[in-house]
């Protein structure tokens, strides 16, 4: 897979020089360098057919739309992966204390209601095949 990647990230590096060295043919032109514009212009064409190849070998890939909010505010899209694995880990551990807190009120609640539903707590508890209340 990562070989895949590393295929699309070469022939990008490579569209993107072209890229830069067309803008700079671009800003100081004359008209002596027609042909080497045309022939970058020519290298910009392929590579970007190469780039299209490459996508039809990552076509199951799916990237959320989130990423490229990243990439068009100027931020890193590894920072979306680690802000998601924090905000996973935070949540996670708001819903352990959650599953912490349910828990010890089951047990009081266990604990408390022979106080006042005897007959019932009773009846629970030969129904769940519990000789005596837990301590």
């Amino acid at each position: 897979m990562a070989e895949k990647f590393d295929h699309l990230a070469e022939h990008l590096e490579k569209f993107v020089e072209n890229i830069r060295q067309l803008g700079v043919m671009v800003s100081d032109f004359q008209p002596s360098s027609q042909a080497g514009l045309n022939q970058k212009l020519n290298f910009i064409i392929t590579g970007l057919q190469d780039i299209d190849k490459c996508r039809q070998q990552l076509c199951d890939i799916m990237v959320p739309l989130e990423v490229f909010e990243y990439i068009d505010q100027g931020r890193n899209p590894q920072l979306y992966t680690k802000e998601c694995l924090e905000g996973a880990l935070a949540k996670n551990e708001q819903v352990k204390g959650k599953m912490d807190t349910m828990k010890k009120c089951k047990i009081l609640l266990i604990q408390e209601l022979p106080n006042v539903f005897s007959e019932d707590m009773a009846m629970y508890r030969s129904t769940r095949g519990e000789d005596h209340p837990p301590s």
